[in-house]
């Protein structure tokens, strides 16, 4: 008898169109002879369920269940596939929590603080593993001095929204007048905005997940851009960057970021697929953490699903090892 699985994709940000893009992945891969998928799009409007003779059904979200031709459909167990909120930052892991259904992802506290990139980098650097770039954390309903920021800080910074993926309101600022409009393109998409300073260097990404009783850590991958940084349009438009996977890098520097990534997972308390990204700095061979991303992308082209067929591995088993491993 196969398993119930609710796929849940979409979402309230801007990531909502790569959210589809990676559910349709994740569904086409997940071995129906074992499961039963249930693609349930959440959106502001609603949490609805499409059926194959397009009949389309309301989700209870009294106990997270369907009903569909009289009969009342409950799930074993939930894959989040959902970039950015509610999917990334903790409240569905909450919500799923509380009605005791088992899902892919890290916890409630691990997505929360690793979807807040600035609270996220105080930790890490708390933690001592890994170097942090330094930073200033700005809020839209306090003020702030972008002169006392640059005496903080050196140029060039990015700036981001704290919260988001995808690089979507990111900007590279080399000038001081450049900063006020960053800012604005930041908090245009959030309340809060990380403002940090870029350290020059080669972005290499680690997957890992835990599974079968042990950490499964997958080829790393290096990432080349023909712009200035790997924004939203490096990542989503074919030619404009390269994922070179298994990274060209020293095999020393390959060893300390595997090291690094297994320890915040630890650490950070993670569950299932976590991407974590770094910055090997130019020179120096210094390793910065970037960001620990719970969801990351997995259309046909994202770096995990590259990741995983350099493992010798196919999306169908990685898929059904996240299934099992949260059920477990």
């Amino acid at each position: 008898m196969t398993k119930n699985i609710a796929l849940v994709a979409g979402g309230y940000s801007g990531e909502y169109v790569i959210s589809v893009g990676s559910a349709a992945v994740i569904e086409k891969n997940i071995d129906p002879a074992l499961y039963t998928v249930y693609k349930i799009v959440i959106t502001k409007e609603g949490w609805r369920y499409t059926a194959a003779d397009g009949g389309v059904y309301e989700v209870d979200k009294n106990d997270f269940s369907l009903t569909i031709a009289g009969k009342h459909i409950t799930f074993d167990a939930v894959f989040i596939g959902i970039h950015g909120t509610p999917g990334e930052d903790g409240r569905l892991q909450g919500y799923f929590e509380m009605l005791d259904i088992p899902y892919t992802s890290c916890g409630l506290v691990a997505s929360a603080l690793t979807f807040n990139k600035s609270y996220c980098n105080k930790v890490v650097a708390a933690l001592d593993v890994v170097k942090v770039s330094r930073s200033i954390h700005i809020f839209r309903n306090k003020p702030y001095d972008t002169a006392e920021i640059l005496q903080k800080l050196r140029l060039p910074v990015f700036v981001k929204p704290a919260e988001g993926g995808s690089s979507i309101g990111m900007s590279k600022v080399a000038k001081a007048e450049e900063l006020e409009p960053a800012i604005q393109k930041a908090f245009a998409e959030d309340s809060q905005v990380l403002i940090e300073e870029f350290i020059k260097g080669t972005e290499v990404t680690c997957g890992l997940f835990f599974a079968q009783g042990e950490m499964h850590v997958l080829p790393l991958t290096e990432i080349r851009s023909t712009k200035d940084f790997f924004d939203f349009e490096a990542k989503y438009t074919p030619g404009i960057s390269q994922e070179i996977t298994p990274a060209e890098i020293p095999e020393t520097a390959a060893e300390l970021i595997r090291t690094a990534a297994k320890e915040l997972y630890h650490r950070l308390n993670c569950r299932g697929i976590v991407r974590a990204d770094f910055i090997l700095e130019e020179g120096t061979g210094e390793v910065y953490f970037l960001e620990v991303n719970t969801m990351p992308g997995q259309s046909e082209n994202s770096i995990v699903p590259q990741q995983v067929r350099a493992a010798g591995m196919t999306l169908q088993a990685f898929y059904g090892m996240l299934i099992e491993e949260c059920l477990t």
